[in-house]
């Protein structure tokens, strides 16, 4: 089984070093921080929250990917076509997610605890459960397709890539992966056939990098100029951490402090354990369990955030 680390923001309260030490990680780390974009491989300020005794070296996938659609113009132009397909899909779910919230807002505020009542809120949840299965099966379809057409892994394009990534990992100690966009980084990540790569391998991922390392990717922002933002699923991730919503940022972008809110959103992603990964926070598995737990807070179904204790974690949460 993988051994893996989800950490808080590491701008503010970095507790990396920590963590690898938990993890007995030591020599060579390699970075993923596609998810900056262009300002990916500005490493210095993570190499000093590891120290000295790490030598570390950036992936460099989102150059890479600038380099592979330079060199194969045909691929690219898939690409788009494919994000273009995705956007619109992504647009139409989110529109019929948007009636299927209010109503269940609207029957979460009337009085009283009937059974004609609670049968109707049951109902409007498995709607909107039902609406986020739907449109993961819609991506992945989409996925598969793009693959089985154009074949990325086989492309000459990419090829002498992916044989340098190997060799990188190969000789690294661990792979760390950062935040920044969310879709970039993950789409990356896909390009480049980095979740098999990456599977076994010690990990420790935060902010972005946390969403794209588990089961899907669910969009939340309930602190907009505009109010509460309904929460929607984006895509699936790697599937590397199993068994956990990663929620980072949570303090600053989830509504904590509303009952209602926090119950809505840890009944729609069960049996997922919503966890916030906010600053200072250190979440260590080993062998499928966690073991380590620093400023780990988690969403009940009963509206409540509580601590999440390594000793009361549920076991089989790693993928294998």
């Amino acid at each position: 089984m993988q051994d893996y680390a989800l950490l808080g923001p590491q701008y503010r309260d970095p507790n990396l070093r920590d963590c690898l030490a938990g993890l007995g990680v030591h020599g060579r780390l390699v970075t993923i921080t596609a998810g900056w974009q262009e300002r990916e491989g500005e490493i210095d300020e993570l190499r000093s929250h590891v120290g000295a005794a790490h030598e570390v070296v950036d992936l460099g996938l989102y150059v890479r990917t600038q380099q592979v659609y330079a060199d194969d113009p045909a691929l690219a132009g898939a690409y788009r076509e494919r994000q273009e397909l995705l956007q619109e899909l992504q647009e139409h779910y989110v529109r019929r997610l948007r009636a299927l919230q209010a109503a269940e807002e609207e029957l979460n505020a009337l009085p009283g605890e009937g059974a004609a009542l609670r049968l109707a809120r049951r109902a409007a949840l498995g709607d909107i459960r039902r609406l986020d299965r739907q449109h993961l099966a819609a991506i992945a379809r989409e996925h598969a397709a793009f693959t089985r057409e154009w074949h990325p892994g086989r492309r000459a394009s990419l090829m002498p890539h992916v044989t340098e990534i190997r060799r990188e990992m190969e000789r690294a100690a661990a792979v760390l992966i950062a935040g920044g966009h969310v879709a970039v980084l993950l789409n990356r990540l896909r390009l480049f056939g980095l979740g098999s790569l990456l599977r076994g391998r010690p990990l420790v991922a935060w902010s972005a990098g946390a969403m794209a390392v588990g089961e899907r990717v669910v969009l939340f922002h309930d602190r907009t100029p505009q109010g509460i933002a309904y929460s929607e699923v984006l895509d699936e991730g790697l599937g590397l951490v199993r068994g956990i919503q990663p929620l980072p940022h949570a303090e600053t972008r989830f509504a904590l402090d509303l009952p209602a809110r926090v119950r809505a959103f840890a009944r729609r992603f069960a049996p997922a354990r919503c966890l916030a990964l906010d600053h200072g926070t250190l979440a260590r598995w080993h062998r499928g369990r966690l073991v380590e737990a620093r400023g780990l807070r988690r969403l009940t179904r009963g509206g409540r955030v509580v601590a999440e204790h390594a000793a009361h974690a549920a076991r089989g949460e790693a993928a294998s």
